[in-house]
């Protein structure tokens, strides 16, 4: 089971929020996920980022993949 930790859109049309979650990388972006740990607004200025470290650290550690955008996301929320 390859299990990633990335965003699933939610919020209305034109107007992005997004969960971070960890979910097994074949279901769906918006589909079944294992667990959130954060979300990520980019509407307000500057951006919002929630994220529960203690989970994010704990999957990390036992073989999550970040993706991408996860990863700038993670890396910015740690060095405020």
């Amino acid at each position: 089971m390859a299990v990633k930790i990335r965003l699933r859109r939610m919020g209305a049309k034109k107007a992005p929020f997004y969960r971070i979650v960890v979910a097994d990388s074949r279901y769906p972006r918006d589909g079944r996920f294992i667990e959130e740990v954060g979300y990520y607004d980019p509407m307000t200025n500057p951006a919002t980022i929630k994220l529960d470290n203690e989970k994010v650290e704990k999957w990390l550690a036992n073989g999550a993949q970040p993706t991408e955008t996860v990863k700038s996301i993670i890396n910015k929320s740690v060095n405020k």
